[in-house]
């Protein structure tokens, strides 16, 4: 396939989040229940979503065959851009929406095993820019990531299980972008020449995908009927990207120092899906069960972006926006996460969630692909049951802060970053 592939350094993950959701670009909201929860959702996983949440969770399911699906709508507002330079410079990215599906599935208990499926969208980015400024660094950065995770769990006692899982993930990503840079600076060759600067038009317009693999491992102790603790570990995931594309550079101007020039041809990267720890207590009191989770992304592992082509650019210009490995230097980040579940009676649970996540991206090498910041969210949700099927909805807000950044693009604000998902699902026990 075509490689758009992204300068920008998000191509990680699920479909569509443009760090809206969560810290970079993962997306940690991947059904019903923990978007009602606000992803406080590991200890006290008893749904057939263990399967992705929390598969050692499925040794306590009630005996069946669990099914579930479903499926989020997530609308991404406009993000504003203020230069501090010119008002020439400013911008606001469009606005976004998509409808991302989920599936889960939990075998019956065989000899204290259960075998899980969960297909989900972990991780994505949708950033687009219309406005001449951003438009040059990012007028398309999108990605999708879809992963099938089959895991079986082990039940040793009544107070203890663990599970493992494979990571089955297929990424494809699209990278445009489009404007006008400084070619070469007024004296830059010498003598006065050229004595005004000279500006080409650049453009990018790549495609890539791939498919990938990893792993993830989960633990639940159980000390009392009211107490649960436990831990998952998701395995980082290289998403090495191929494809091809279009790069192009016009000739020069006012003087035509450098020609025109093109690339069509294949392209390679490589991006990761961070991996990801999840420390989870649930307790019980009376009809209510409240769950503390904290997690840590790694997203250390994306030092940098470096794309690779079929042959040399063999041209300066091109070489400079387009070929040369661009620095990102992220940071591990911390979220806190806090869930309420409310069994009002036998058939109907209500639920909320709040928490606070913070953003990988620091200042010198944030972008207009993902204008990341700290964020804090809120969610609501219910699930009502008539005996063997199960239904329900859930909304979670979230809200960037707005964040000041100075560096060798960027000199301004971004504000109004934020994002609504509403999901709905349907499960039944067979």
């Amino acid at each position: 396939m075509r490689k758009r592939v992204m300068y920008l350094a998000a191509a990680a993950a699920t479909v569509y989040a443009s760090g809206a959701l969560a810290s970079g670009y993962r997306i940690p909201e991947q059904s019903l229940n923990s978007t009602a929860l606000s992803s406080a959702y590991v200890a006290n996983a008893f749904d057939a979503d263990a399967a992705y949440y929390n598969p050692a969770n499925m040794s306590w399911l009630p005996d069946g065959t669990s099914i579930e699906g479903g499926i989020t709508y997530i609308h991404l507002p406009a993000i504003s851009y203020s230069d501090n330079r010119s008002p020439a410079l400013s911008g606001e990215s469009e606005t976004e929406n998509f409808f991302v599906p989920n599936f889960y599935l939990v075998s019956p208990d065989i000899s204290n095993f259960r075998f899980g499926l969960a297909v989900v969208f972990p991780a994505g980015l949708a950033k687009r820019w219309e406005d001449p400024f951003p438009k040059t660094f990012a007028q398309e950065f999108s990605m999708t990531v879809a992963e099938a995770n089959p895991t079986v769990s082990y039940r040793a006692s009544d107070m203890f299980s663990a599970a493992v899982g494979l990571r089955l993930l297929y990424s494809e990503a699209t990278v445009k972008s489009r404007g006008m840079v400084q070619a070469v600076p007024a004296g830059g060759l010498g003598g006065g020449i050229p004595p005004t600067p000279e500006y080409t038009y650049i453009s990018r317009d790549l495609e890539g995908d791939t498919f990938e693999f990893g792993y993830n491992l989960a633990l639940t102790v159980r000390p009392t009927d009211r107490l649960n603790l436990a831990a998952t570990y998701r395995s980082k995931v290289d998403l090495d990207m191929e494809g091809d594309g279009t790069l192009s550079a016009s000739g020069s101007s006012p003087y035509g120092i450098l020609p025109a020039a093109a690339y069509q041809g294949s392209g390679d990267v490589s991006v990761p899906v961070p991996a990801v720890l999840a420390l989870a207590a649930s307790y019980t009191f009376d009809r209510a069960t409240v769950e503390f989770e904290y997690d840590r992304t790694f997203w250390s592992d994306y030092g940098e972006i470096d794309f690779k082509y079929s042959r040399n650019l063999y041209h300066p210009v091109l070489t400079a926006a387009f070929d040369d490995p661009v620095a990102k230097n992220w940071d591990d980040v911390d979220a806190f996460r806090l869930g309420v579940t409310y069994s009002w009676d036998e058939n109907l649970k209500l639920m909320g969630g709040f928490g606070l996540d913070g953003n990988p991206v620091p200042d010198e090498t944030l972008s207009f692909d993902l204008p990341d910041s700290d964020a804090w969210f809120i969610s609501c949700g219910f699930r009502y049951k008539m005996e063997q099927l199960s239904f329900g909805a859930a909304y979670l807000y979230a809200r960037k802060d707005d964040r000041t950044v100075v560096n060798s693009k960027i000199n301004g604000e971004f504000t109004d970053s934020a994002s609504h998902l509403l999901s709905v699902s349907v499960a039944y026990l067979f």
